[in-house]
């Protein structure tokens, strides 16, 4: 799969102050963005050339290709 492979996730934020954070690829893994969501606020992250994985702090609702996954934080 290419490293643009134009992949997305959906976040839904269940509670104030969810942090989404995109982290880089290459040698060094780094954080490169981030953003803060309140309680219904819904943000759609792609994977690209720069963003390897996207971490996710709070409880939220994360929906994928692969199916649907409720955080326990």
């Amino acid at each position: 799969m290419p490293a643009n492979s134009g992949e997305y996730i959906v976040v839904k934020a269940k509670d104030n102050g969810v942090n989404v954070i995109g982290l880089t690829r290459g040698q060094d893994t780094r954080f490169h963005h981030t953003e803060k969501l309140d309680r219904g606020e819904v943000l759609i992250a792609q994977f690209t050339d720069h963003t390897s994985a996207i971490k996710i702090r709070g409880k939220a609702t994360v929906m994928t290709k692969y199916g649907i996954v409720e955080t326990d934080a």
